[in-house]
C-alpha cells in the first residue's frame, strides 16, 4: 500500500529538501509543489520556513500561501508549519523594530527571545500538554531548535463556546516560548522535526496518523 500523500509548499524556503527526505523516510509520498490543485488534493500539507518573518510572509504571498493554507484549514485538511512556517501563523512579527502582519490564524506576537544567548540553537526539551497527539510516545525527547524569535505568551480566548482550545507545547530558553501548537487540522512546531533525529521522525509519523 502507498503511504499518505504530503505536499511540501514550494515557495523558496531553505529547508525544503531535508523536510522532503524526512517525510519520505517515514513513508509519505511527497510532492514539492506550489500548485493550488496539488496542495488541496494532498492528504497533508507541510509549510517549511527559514529566515526572517517578513521575508517568509512575502515569499508565501507570492504563491498565495495564506489562501492555500486557509482553504485547507477551513476544510479540516491537515497542515503542519515548521519554524518560521509556524511563526507566520500568528498575528504579527516584530524584528529589528519593524512590525509585519502574519496570517492571523492564532493571536500572538513573534518577538526576540528574552535570553542572554540568541539565537537559541541546539537540542532542547519541550513540555507538551497531557493527551498531545503530536508528542505521543516522545513527550520526554529533545528536539532541535534554531531561532532568535518566538511567541512568548499565549493569548487565545479559551472562553469561546463550542470550541476546543488549542493544545500548546512550551519550551524554555531564557524565558518560556511556544514550541508547538495543535489546533484541529492546523499544527505547527518551532523546532525542526526533520533535524531532530528519531524523535522528529516519530513526530512526523504521529502527525500523519491524524490524516
Amino acid at each position: 500500500m502507498s503511504g499518505p500523500r504530503v505536499a511540501v509548499l514550494d515557495y523558496g524556503s531553505g529547508n525544503v529538501r531535508s523536510a522532503v527526505r524526512a517525510l519520505e523516510h517515514v513513508g509519505a509520498e511527497v510532492e514539492l509543489t506550489r500548485s493550488p490543485d496539488a496542495v488541496q488534493a494532498a492528504d497533508g500539507l507541510l509549510v517549511p520556513g527559514v529566515g526572517a518573518f517578513a521575508a517568509v510572509m512575502e515569499q508565501l504571498e507570492s504563491v498565495h500561501g495564506a489562501r492555500l493554507i486557509g482553504r485547507r484549514v477551513a476544510g479540516g485538511r491537515p497542515v503542519l508549519g515548521i519554524c518560521v512556517g509556524m511563526q507566520v501563523l500568528f498575528e504579527r512579527g516584530v524584528e529589528h523594530g519593524t512590525e509585519s502582519q502574519g496570517m492571523g490564524e492564532w493571536p500572538g506576537v513573534v518577538e526576540r527571545l528574552d535570553a542572554d544567548v540568541v539565537p537559541h540553537m541546539g537540542w532542547n526539551t519541550v513540555r507538551p500538554p497531557e493527551g498531545s497527539a503530536l508528542f505521543a510516545g516522545i513527550e520526554d525527547e529533545r528536539f532541535y531548535f534554531v531561532h532568535s524569535y518566538g511567541v512568548q505568551s499565549w493569548e487565545f480566548d479559551v472562553a469561546q463556546p463550542l470550541m476546543t482550545p488549542p493544545a500548546v507545547t512550551w519550551a524554555s530558553h531564557g524565558g518560556d516560548f511556544i514550541a508547538a501548537v495543535e489546533n484541529g487540522p492546523l499544527t505547527a512546531t518551532q523546532f525542526h522535526p526533520e533535524k531532530s533525529g528519531e524523535a522528529g521522525l516519530q513526530l512526523l509519523r504521529n502527525w500523519m496518523e491524524t490524516f
